[in-house]
């Protein structure tokens, strides 16, 4: 398994395709969705934000806080768990989750935004990357589809997820005509 501080080298460094593709297009590209079922490119980069600081990153907290949301020690990755953290990547696929309020990320409000999103998950993982070896590796939170990760798994898998989007973003960009 790769080092946190490799994934943090790694991380930075997909961040920045994410803010040089930014760069590139304009509000209209970025709210434009290719039909009802996909989001835009713009929602996708609200979703990486949102999904590092609100669910990945929190549970890097909560691990180190010892809180009591943690899971017993004994607690296990599922199958898709294991495999994702053994090759260091989500399987190439298309991952489909239904439409709703709660899931679907809103649209982004500027470019700005995005760029300060980027920027702040960023900073926050730098900040949290020294504190991981403070945090013994019993302290757990359940993931929906990947079961019990500790504070490295989940610090880890913002890397991961954001290496993932990467092909959705080209595909969106496909999908608008190469117009972005």
């Amino acid at each position: 398994m790769r080092s946190t501080a490799e994934a943090l080298q790694a991380f930075e460094t997909i961040v920045g395709r994410y803010l040089i593709e930014l760069e590139s297009l304009d509000m209209e590209q970025l709210i434009q969705k290719p039909n009802e079922e996909e989001w835009s490119i713009g929602q996708m980069y609200m979703h990486l934000i949102q999904s590092a600081q609100f669910m990945h990153l929190h549970n890097v907290d909560q691990c180190l806080a010892g809180s009591e949301a943690t899971v017993d020690a004994m607690e296990e990755k599922t199958e898709r768990g294991k495999e994702a953290f053994e090759l260091e990547s989500f399987p190439p696929v298309q991952i489909r989750v239904p439409a709703s309020p709660h899931y679907t990320p809103k649209q982004p409000e500027s470019k700005e935004q995005l760029t300060e999103g980027f920027r702040g998950v960023v900073e926050r993982m730098k900040r949290t990357e020294s504190d991981l070896s403070k945090v013994p590796e019993s302290k757990k939170i359940l993931h929906p589809g990947f079961g019990a990760l500790n504070a490295n798994e989940w610090f880890l898998l913002i890397e991961m997820h954001y290496r993932h989007h990467l092909l959705q973003l080209e595909r969106l960009k496909n999908l608008l005509g190469n117009n972005a």
